[in-house]
């Protein structure tokens, strides 16, 4: 398939399989000490809540985008029946970290609750991190790909914020894939679908430290999973490093905390702008998966 649709998805899979050995270490200091420069990918760090993943496998972030990714290459279009049915699935005899939002999900599941009822109530970033294969889907058509990061973000978490920000980062990536740069995508969207949104304060937080470190600035943000901090997180590191996938997603993870989901968002975003090029070689060929995302990707050409 063409270059840059496949950025979209293999940077996103490749930033959050580059997060995996150091994710959520909160402590910048810790990672550097015990990772140094995170610049290839890694195994989990010895406590780790990833402990049964190894070097090149995902975050249970990136294992339900996988799952995404397979029933959009399945269906030629997106299902949330689904959807739905392969994730329950995957967490029937999930050996990874299952996070408060997937238990909560699964328990309105099983109290008999449909795919669009059943959502926790989680306002994590990482709802709306697993786009990617939307975007690259729907490269063509921004009103369903909206419609889509939408509905599949709320299947799991419901908080209005964060299910916006599904819209408005799936909207972004469109617009970069069609030729607008990143920090000129981020405007435009804002100005044309999110002018009285939290979204516009968020985007203006990012963008006003662009000159600052970034390690700092996402601390001074917040490290944790929570939309309202990551948010102006993932602005920044787009913008800052408009023009240098590689670093933004080595800066992301060195930034600690939910640095999967931040970076899958980034990557998602730079991947449209730079395309594979712009892509380690050695993440693409060190991710255990990397063979089958091809050729799903292949099956939504």
């Amino acid at each position: 398939m063409q270059d840059k649709p496949k950025a979209i998805v293999m940077a996103a899979f490749a930033a959050d399989s580059l997060a995996l050995g150091a994710h959520w270490i909160y402590d910048p200091k810790r990672i550097e000490s015990e990772f140094g420069r995170m610049e290839s990918l890694e195994k989990p760090y010895s406590q780790s809540f990833h402990k049964n993943r190894d070097q090149g496998e995902f975050t249970h972030y990136g294992d339900q985008m996988l799952v995404l990714l397979e029933s959009v290459a399945e269906k030629g279009r997106f299902d949330l029946i689904d959807f739905s049915y392969r994730w329950q699935q995957l967490f029937n005899t999930y050996d990874g970290y299952i996070d408060g939002a997937t238990r909560n999900t699964l328990a309105n599941y099983r109290a008999g609750k449909p795919p669009g009822e059943a959502g926790s109530g989680s306002d994590d970033l990482a709802g709306a991190s697993r786009i990617a294969p939307l975007v690259c889907l729907f490269r063509d058509d921004p009103e369903t790909l909206a419609k889509s990061a939408n509905a599949q973000t709320r299947m799991t978490h419901t908080d209005p914020a964060t299910v916006e920000s599904a819209e408005y980062f799936a909207r972004v990536a469109h617009a970069v894939l069609k030729g607008v740069t990143p920090v000129e995508a981020m405007k435009s969207v804002v100005e044309t679908h999110f002018d009285i949104s939290a979204v516009s304060a968020w985007l203006q937080k990012g963008l006003a430290t662009l000159e600052k470190d970034t390690i700092e600035v996402i601390g001074n943000f917040g490290r944790s999973c929570h939309t309202g901090e990551m948010f102006p997180g993932v602005v920044h590191l787009i913008a800052k490093y408009e023009n240098d996938l590689k670093e933004a997603l080595v800066q992301s993870v060195m930034s600690a905390g939910d640095n999967a989901a931040r970076g899958a968002l980034v990557g998602m975003v730079l991947g449209a702008h730079l395309g594979m090029e712009a892509l380690p070689r050695q993440w693409v060929e060190g991710m255990k998966a990397g063979e089958k995302i091809e050729k799903l990707l292949s099956r939504i050409a």
